[in-house]
C-alpha cells in the first residue's frame, strides 16, 4: 500500500499536465503517520507521501557528476513519473525507488497507479489530510 496526501497528488498531476507532452520525474518524500495531527488509522511508522523535491533543484550537478544533490540524504525513497503517451505501468525507462507513482492523461486520481521496485502494482490510498506544519527551529 502507498499512502499519499491529496494535496501532493493534485500538485503532481498539475505539474504533469503543465509539462505535457514531456514527461516528468519527481522525487517524493514521506512523513511518518505519527506526525499528523489527525488520526490516520495507520501504524505510527507508516510513511505517507507528503512532499516533493523540485526536479531541477540539482540538474546541472546531476548531469555532470551523476549525483543527485537536490535530495537530502535518506529522503526520497519514492518517485512520481508521468507517462503522457501511456502506459499506466512502470517501464524500464523509469527510475525505480521503493515506491513509484505513475500518472497518465487525463491527469486525474483515477489515472494514477503505484508500483514497487519489482513492477508489482500496489494499492494507492489518497488521504484527505494536511501534512504536519514544518518550521525552521531557532537554536
Amino acid at each position: 500500500m502507498v499512502y499519499i496526501t491529496r494535496g501532493l497528488l493534485d500538485a503532481l498531476l498539475e505539474m504533469a499536465a503543465a509539462e505535457e507532452p514531456s514527461s516528468i520525474s519527481v522525487v517524493l518524500a514521506s512523513t511518518p503517520a505519527r506526525e499528523f495531527e489527525a488520526d490516520l488509522g495507520l501504524e505510527p511508522e507508516t510513511p505517507v507521501l507528503t512532499h516533493f523535491y523540485f526536479p531541477e533543484a540539482s540538474g546541472s550537478v546531476t548531469a555532470v557528476f551523476g549525483v543527485d544533490l537536490g535530495t537530502p540524504a535518506g529522503r526520497g525513497r519514492a518517485r512520481f513519473v508521468s507517462h503522457p503517451q501511456g502506459p499506466l505501468e512502470a517501464t524500464r525507462e523509469d527510475t525505480f525507488a521503493a515506491a513509484l507513482v505513475v500518472a497518465v492523461p487525463p491527469w486525474e486520481e483515477t489515472s494514477c497507479a503505484a508500483f514497487d521496485r519489482n513492477d508489482r502494482e500496489l494499492d494507492l490510498d489518497v488521504l484527505d489530510v494536511e501534512p504536519p506544519r514544518e518550521t525552521v527551529a531557532e537554536e
